[in-house]
C-alpha cells in the first residue's frame, strides 16, 4: 500500500468516526471517555443496576430516611425526610420539634430517592438499625487525627480473620468508615459484638494501647430505642463530596478505586453464621455471648469488665492513659 492508499484510509477512518460520534450524540449516547474520578460513569452497569445494587448493599430502614440540611450560618444536620416539612398551617417547625409532631408524615426511600443522592439533588444517610433488632451491615467510624493509620490496621485484621470489609473515605475527607455486608440480617448485637471482637484484635495485633481515632459502631444500639430510628450514618458516592475525593472508596493504600461500582459488585457479603467463629479467632477463643456492651451509647469503650478482665491485653488496650 502506496503512502497515498495510506493518508486515503486514514482520511476514511477519521471520517467514519465523526460519523458514528454524530451518530452516537443524536441518539443521546455518551461516546467520551470516563474519567477516572467520575464515580457514576465509570461502569458499564446502567443506572437501575447501580440504584439495585446500592440498595441491596446499603440496606437500612425504608419507611423512613434521614436527609441532610445546612442553613446560612453554616450549621448542618440530618432530620428524618417528611413531606410536611415548612408546609404552611401544617409544620410548626421551630416552635414544635420533628419527634413530637403529630402531622409528621415520613418518606418512605425509594430509587429515586438513592438516584437524587448519587446525582447531589440531596444527601441522605440511612438507619441501620431494623425493626425486630436486626440489621444488614455493620460500620465502623474512624474520624480523629490517625484515622488514616487505625482504619487501615482495622482492614489487615478484617483481612486476617477473612471478614469481607469495604472501606469508605467519609464525605469530609477527614475520616473513614469500614463497611462490613451480610449476606442476610442479623441481630444487631451480634453484629456489634463482631466489630467489638476486631476492633479488640486489631489493637492486640498491632499492639496499641488504643485505635485514638475509632468514634463508634453503627447500629450504635442493639435495640431500637422506644419511638425512635437510631444512630443514622451517611451513606456514600454522593456527587459533591465525591467530586472532591470524599464519600469514595479506597483500596488498602487509601487509593479510589478507578470504577467504583466494579469494587461495590465486586464486595462479597459475610455470612452470619460465620460470625461467632470470626469471633473466637478475633478473641483467642472467648465465646461471642461473653462479649456485653455498656448501656451508655456514646462510650468508646463498649464492653463491659467482665470481657475485658479475662482479656488483659485489650484492658490495656482501651483504658485511658
Amino acid at each position: 500500500m502506496t503512502e497515498q492508499d495510506n493518508q486515503s484510509e486514514l482520511h476514511r477512518l477519521r471520517a467514519e468516526n465523526r460519523r458514528l460520534r454524530d451518530l452516537l450524540e443524536s441518539h443521546g449516547i455518551d461516546w467520551r471517555p470516563a474519567r477516572p474520578t467520575d464515580a457514576i460513569a465509570t461502569s458499564s452497569l446502567t443506572t437501575h443496576q447501580k440504584v439495585a445494587l446500592f440498595r441491596r448493599l446499603f440496606q437500612g430502614r425504608t419507611d423512613v430516611y434521614p436527609i441532610r440540611w445546612e442553613n446560612r450560618s453554616g450549621k448542618s444536620g440530618y432530620t428524618p425526610a417528611c413531606a410536611n416539612e415548612w408546609k404552611a398551617g401544617v409544620c410548626e417547625k421551630p416552635r414544635i420539634k420533628c419527634s413530637d409532631c403529630t402531622r409528621r408524615r415520613l418518606i418512605p426511600v425509594t430509587d429515586q430517592t438513592i438516584y437524587d443522592h448519587l446525582t447531589g439533588q440531596h444527601t441522605i444517610g440511612v438507619y441501620p438499625l431494623l425493626e425486630g433488632d436486626s440489621c444488614h451491615f455493620l460500620a465502623v467510624d474512624f474520624d480523629k487525627a490517625d484515622w488514616r493509620e487505625d482504619a487501615q490496621a482495622f482492614v489487615q485484621s478484617c483481612r486476617e480473620l477473612d471478614v469481607p470489609v469495604a472501606l469508605e473515605v467519609s464525605r469530609s475527607g477527614n475520616g473513614a468508615h469500614a463497611w462490613i455486608f451480610f449476606a442476610s440480617r442479623v441481630p444487631a448485637r451480634e453484629a456489634r459484638q463482631l466489630g467489638t471482637a476486631l476492633i479488640s484484635h486489631t489493637c492486640s495485633r498491632t499492639r496499641q494501647l488504643e485505635l485514638t481515632s475509632y468514634d463508634r459502631l453503627f447500629p450504635n444500639q442493639d435495640t431500637l430505642p422506644k419511638g425512635g430510628f437510631g444512630n443514622l450514618i451517611a451513606l456514600p458516592l454522593q456527587k459533591f463530596p465525591r467530586q472532591r475525593g470524599g464519600s469514595i472508596f479506597v483500596d488498602d493504600a487509601l487509593q479510589p478505586f478507578p470504577d467504583q461500582w466494579t469494587f461495590l459488585a465486586s464486595i462479597r457479603p459475610m455470612k452470619p453464621g460465620d460470625i461467632e467463629s470470626v469471633i473466637l479467632k478475633a478473641t483467642g477463643g472467648s465465646h461471642p455471648l461473653d462479649v456485653n456492651f455498656v448501656t451508655e451509647e456514646d462510650l468508646a469503650e463498649p464492653w463491659l469488665t467482665s470481657f475485658i478482665s479475662r482479656k488483659p491485653s485489650f484492658r490495656r488496650c482501651w483504658q485511658t492513659v
